[in-house]
């Protein structure tokens, strides 16, 4: 068959295809999202896939199509599978019926996350095999590989991806697609309903499924021997091997690890006994590292590879042979501060302007685009944790500001997509703990930070079908929140009377940003509701008197004119959004024709 150029999260999507799968869920989030994006766009037709209001869910919805006959899988980031931990744990107990496949991207080196862990920690925790492909032909192959593991060995699989598997792009081979099919479901309390009871008898058989899957390790295909001399040694896996491939080329052997919990100890202990010197070389934890040592294996790793970020090969170059990548060299001072803003034209804004301009007022942010309202000029976010916590971390904090009568006013923030995430359950907490807080949901109609995906406020499935949109100031009525403020935060004064009255009010108090991502592709609806009039602003010089206030706004599309002393607006960067002619005291910025 030819051969087609494919990352490897849309190698995992035609993996999924050609293995059977009948059911795929998700909750979006890099360096994962793409997977079911590449499902949904080439083989919607055959397989039913879905976005998840967060990761516990897509996973437990994958787990109900595996018990009840279907191949299923679910995909998530690194700190997603935090979230979907409960149902996984479990799961490992009960096993499988149709073969459950799940994801894990990890992200070292943190390109678009707020943590690095180490994710292969969960297989082992979990007593469940896990897979480690390196490149995008093996993701494919591993995908196939895996739903037979699943289903021989009545047991979840876990995909191990880092960002550099799931956004590098190589030759991919296809295959012939097995046919889908459903497997009997047959009622049995005994396997699937893990009441303390039966959990117990499911734990003894977790161990002996543990044993087996050790001995298959040892001699799976899916680990492969390069033998090039007994000189250096190479244990590794993932993006890892390709590093060490490139830095070591044929002068080292390789035992390259596709199948990397269970470990095979002893296949590594006979490589390991035929080499001088032997490397581990693994990304972020010494997982591998502590396997081997436990089991008497003498090697190097985590001595000299950093434990920390993201590896490349001029990092192992220069860790395990001392050698350096010459590079061009410049003087780094003269480089100016560029931290990363909101769009030109983002919804968030207008109303982190005005917040931050509020006194005595600790503002905890949350996981997505408004992340960046930390950053100067706006300085508007204290501090954040993850998806979900802005509203759950603002009610503990505020009942501490009550206790010890500081007088600092507490105000939570999460967007539209982490509202229906985990948001939900910490705005329910703030209310019935009767918490004196200020929760804000910055809803700009779609899940922005991953590349505009659906969720269930935006009206539309993954498919594109029409959803009924859930309504954010709806649910927060029927859990009691009295004080509602929905404002249009490109309305700078709305933002701001909502604030005000907000903060005064005692008790948990909401309020509603609503418009869309700067990004997004309007929808007739979105057309009706706001309008979305993109008309670019310009600045009149004669008015302009220099006082710089529009670049308190950080928007990318306005800068100063040292030499003029007059501001400037990039026409074609501006969205039009209008928020710096209400911020200009002289009234010197208006839309371009009018």
């Amino acid at each position: 068959m030819a051969k087609n150029l494919m990352s490897g999260n849309e190698a995992i999507a035609r993996g999924a295809f050609e293995a059977g799968v009948s059911f795929a869920s998700a909750y979006p989030g890099t360096p994962s999202t793409e997977i079911v994006e590449n499902i949904a766009e080439h083989y919607g037709d055959v397989i039913i896939c879905e976005w998840a209001p967060n990761e516990k869910v897509a996973f437990e919805a994958a787990v109900g199509a595996s018990i009840i006959g279907g191949r299923a899988m679910a995909a998530m980031k690194h700190v997603g599978l935090n979230v979907a931990a409960d149902p996984l744990c479990t799961f490992a107990y009960t096993g499988v019926n149709g073969g459950m496949v799940f994801i894990s991207a990890d992200d070292p080196g943190l390109h678009s996350s707020q943590n690095e862990q180490d994710n292969r920690f969960y297989a082992k925790f979990a007593k469940i095999t896990m897979l480690e492909p390196s490149d995008s032909q093996e993701c494919k192959d591993m995908m196939k590989a895996a739903f037979e593991i699943s289903e021989t060995y009545d047991t979840p699989v876990m995909m191990r991806m880092t960002t550099r598997v799931c956004h590098s792009k190589s030759l991919v081979e296809y295959g012939e697609p097995l046919p889908q099919k459903k497997k009997e479901y047959v009622r049995n309390r005994a396997k699937f309903d893990p009441v303390p009871a039966m959990a117990k008898g499911m734990h003894t058989e977790v161990e002996k499924r543990w044993k087996t899957l050790c001995a298959f390790a040892e001699t799976s295909g899916l680990t492969q021997e390069e033998w090039n001399g007994g000189e250096i040694g190479i244990v590794s896996a993932g993006a890892a091997y390709q590093y060490a491939k490139e830095v070591f080329g044929d002068g080292a052997s390789y035992l390259k690890l596709g199948l990397t919990c269970p470990l095979p100890i002893e296949r590594i202990r006979a490589f390991g006994d035929k080499v001088k010197t032997l490397y581990v070389i693994e990304e972020l934890e010494p997982y591998i590292e502590e396997q081997l040592r436990a089991a008497g294996i003498a090697c190097v790793g985590k001595s000299r590879i950093p434990v920390e970020g993201e590896l490349n090969p001029d990092i192992v170059r220069k860790a395990l042979l001392g050698q350096e990548t010459p590079t061009f060299q410049y003087d780094k001072s003269i480089i100016p501060i560029r931290p990363p803003m909101l769009c030109a034209g983002c919804p968030h804004v207008g109303f982190f302007y005005e917040l931050a301009k509020q006194k005595d007022v600790v503002m905890i942010g949350d996981i997505g685009c408004y992340a960046l309202s930390g950053n100067p000029p706006l300085n508007a976010k204290d501090f954040a944790l993850c998806m979900g916590s802005g509203f759950s971390m603002a009610h503990g904090a505020a009942k501490i500001c009550e206790k010890f009568g500081d007088s600092h006013k507490i105000v939570g923030v999460v967007g539209d997509s982490t509202f229906f995430h985990t948001g939900m359950n910490s705005l329910l907490e703030a209310v019935y703990n009767n918490s004196n807080v200020v929760l804000v949901v910055v809803d700009n109609r779609i899940t922005g930070m991953t590349g505009h995906q659906e969720n269930p406020g935006s009206g539309h499935r993954l498919n594109g079908e029409a959803a009924f949109p859930a309504d954010i100031e709806g649910v927060a009525r029927a859990f009691g929140v009295k004080d509602i403020h929905k404002v249009n935060p490109m309305v700078l004064s709305e933002s701001r009377e909502a604030l005000k009255a907000a903060l005064a009010f005692q008790g948990p108090s909401l309020i509603i940003t609503r418009y869309p991502c700067a990004l997004k592709k309007y929808s007739k609806e979105d057309f009706e509701e706001f309008g979305c009039d993109r008309t670019p602003y310009a600045v009149d010089e004669d008015a302009c008197i220099g006082c710089r206030l529009c670049l308190r706004l950080g928007c990318p599309a306005i800068s100063f004119d040292k030499g003029r002393k007059k501001a400037v607006i990039d026409r074609v960067a501006c969205a039009g959004c209008g928020v710096c002619s209400q911020v200009c005291p002289k009234n010197a910025i208006g839309k371009v024709g009018v």
